[in-house]
């Protein structure tokens, strides 16, 4: 399994999990993207040097995401995003992509800290993120509406020296 940098020729399957309704939900976004409105999207960017798009890949599958969004250089920290797409769930994939998220955005970028939203529900989640080292740093109340209701939310964070992950 490796993480490598989207490429443009990955847009079909970014719009498979775009426009499912399950897996924005797990993103409190809205289920709702065009091709041409993702290639925009895409264009514009490419170049943004606040984020950071890598596609999880075995033997030339597509598994899912993992985003660092929301670079901020000067308080170094940033925001981590992951998906697994459901065929690839319970495989191990979500923790080895999170590590090799967080060694990237320590040992690469220099982040002080990575935090992520995890939906109070989504036990799983919350199991694998402990388990790699986040911890609660807060619990925020009806923060975010999915799936026609809203939903608590924890803020889940490492830091750069509690991560042990050796590449």
């Amino acid at each position: 399994m490796r993480l490598r940098p989207l490429e443009k020729s990955d847009l079909p399957y970014i719009y498979q999990q775009e426009n499912s309704r399950k897996v924005m939900a797990l993103w409190f976004e809205e289920p709702y993207t065009s091709f041409d409105e993702l290639q925009i999207l895409y264009d514009r960017h490419v170049l943004d040097q606040t984020e950071r798009r890598f596609v999880i890949e075995d033997h030339d599958d597509f598994i899912g995401v993992v985003e660092l969004m929301y670079i901020d250089n000067l308080h170094r920290n940033a925001e981590i995003q992951i998906i697994i797409n459901s065929e690839y769930q319970g495989q191990g994939y979500a923790q080895a992509s999170i590590l090799k998220g967080l060694d990237y955005a320590f040992k690469v970028l220099n982040m002080h800290k990575v935090y992520l939203y995890v939906d109070v529900s989504n036990a799983a989640a919350i199991h694998i993120y402990r388990k790699v080292g986040f911890v609660e740093e807060g619990h925020l109340r009806q923060h975010f509406f999915a799936e026609g209701a809203y939903h608590d939310s924890l803020v889940m964070g490492i830091l750069a020296t509690e991560f042990k992950h050796q590449s």
